[in-house]
């Protein structure tokens, strides 16, 4: 994840915003937005034996449920897809003989202890330029998660309800989720988003707390901010405005899409088509993807994220999908010559899940390696670095890559 400096403060993005609910042009043009590269991401680590994973299919939200919005004619219907018959299986339907070791648990076990005692008081985690920022601690959340904790729940469900209710905190009646300091929004939005959408798919909003109801009304609006503030290429960029899109930020925006999707909220088929036809054209002849259209170079960081966007937007089987793996298996894995660590979490982040998706061979070479390419990073504390934002984001992104194997965040399961 990359923040990048903005000329548009968030104030006065939700004054657009709630100016003008419906996607379209809005005349800011202080809207100009630096940077072009993709935000810095997440490696993958390594489970264990998968059968004795658990899984926890996310729920369609109850029929009853508060701030439920009203089915349009071009909304997809209620709950996850389905992978269509005679496709391939992804690794959550035939997972590797020993993909969880006990060397990877213990180093689970010791990264969520590390990470938990750095939790800010506030729920937050994160220090200096990027501390208390909304996507290091979605990400956090999602790290505790992984291994099945949620509010109520297993011993950091009290770090989980912490950091829950410190997103809610920030999130606006427009939708947004942001810090009041943010710049470039749209980063954090998309792992705020996720983040809600996998906590209300985890728990089903089976109950009618105060919590729950927060949590489906700020998960509905977020996604109707995603929708009004796709731009006409059909992608997103760094601010709630629909102005200009590149591959880092739009895949953040899919899969927080995907996931309350997953979890029963109604998302428009149009919208998703239009990042479809985004991403295809993102694509570069070598299989991986620029960052901006019309043209660029391709990098695996970005590369893992146009072919995860393909696979979390419904795409399962597609030429675009085979030339981007092969991309990835040529540029992405631990012994690759000449990688890039240049954005290294994120680029592992978002590769794990491509191969994970994809099952398989492209799985069943790219596991091992990454899996004993987290363990011996991790450091003696427990957590794992990011030079750029720091141990809190490192060590999430680690976490959440090592522990995909488990098979517990509904947003792998499908």
């Amino acid at each position: 994840m990359m923040l990048t400096p903005s000329a548009l403060s968030v104030p006065a993005v939700g004054l657009l915003l709630a100016a003008s609910p419906v996607a379209g042009p809005l005349a800011a043009p202080a809207a100009a937005i630096l940077g072009s590269q993709p935000p810095a991401g997440a490696e993958p680590a390594a489970p264990a034996p998968a059968p004795a994973a658990p899984s926890a299919p996310a729920p369609a939200a109850p029929p009853d449920a508060p701030a439920r919005v009203v089915p349009r004619p071009d909304v997809a219907p209620d709950g996850p897809v389905a992978r269509p018959e005679g496709f391939d299986p992804s690794a959550q339907n035939k997972p590797l003989e020993n993909e969880i070791t006990p060397e990877m648990e213990r180093a689970v076990r010791r990264g969520l202890a590390a990470l938990a005692d750095i939790q800010n008081e506030d729920g937050t985690f994160g220090s200096g330029r990027f501390g208390r920022n909304v996507a290091v601690t979605s990400l956090a959340a999602l790290a505790f998660m992984s291994d099945g904790h949620l509010p109520g729940r297993g011993r950091y469900g009290p770090v989980v309800e912490k950091a829950l209710k410190n997103i809610l905190e920030n999130a606006t009646e427009t939708g947004l989720v942001a810090g009041d300091t943010a710049n470039g929004p749209m980063y954090g939005h998309g792992f705020a988003a996720l983040f809600l959408g996998e906590i209300y798919g985890m728990t089903g909003g089976s109950d009618d707390s105060p919590l729950s109801r927060r949590t489906h009304e700020a998960l509905v609006r977020a996604c109707r901010l995603i929708e009004r503030t796709q731009n006409e290429e059909g992608g997103w960029r760094y601010n709630p405005v629909p102005f200009d899109a590149d591959v880092s930020v739009t895949i953040c925006q899919i899969m927080a899409l995907r996931s309350a999707r997953n979890a029963g909220i109604e998302i428009p088929k149009s919208v998703i088509d239009k990042a479809v036809d985004y991403v295809r054209r993102c694509q570069n002849p070598d299989g991986g993807f620029m960052y901006q259209l019309p043209s660029g170079m391709s990098a695996w960081p970005r590369s893992a994220a146009g072919v995860s966007s393909l696979y979390y937007a419904g795409v399962y089987k597609d030429d675009a999908l085979t030339k981007g793996i092969d991309y990835l298996l040529r540029n992405a894995m631990p012994d690759s010559p000449g990688r890039s660590d240049s954005h290294y979490w994120y680029g592992k982040y978002y590769t794990a899940q491509s191969m994970y998706l994809a099952g398989g061979e492209p799985w069943a070479r790219f596991w091992p390696a990454t899996r004993e390419e987290l363990l011996r990073t991790q450091q003696p504390s427990g957590l794992w670095t990011d030079p750029s934002i720091g141990t809190a984001y490192g060590t999430s992104m680690a976490l959440i890559v090592l522990q995909m194997p488990k098979r517990y965040l509904p947003i792998f399961q499908k």
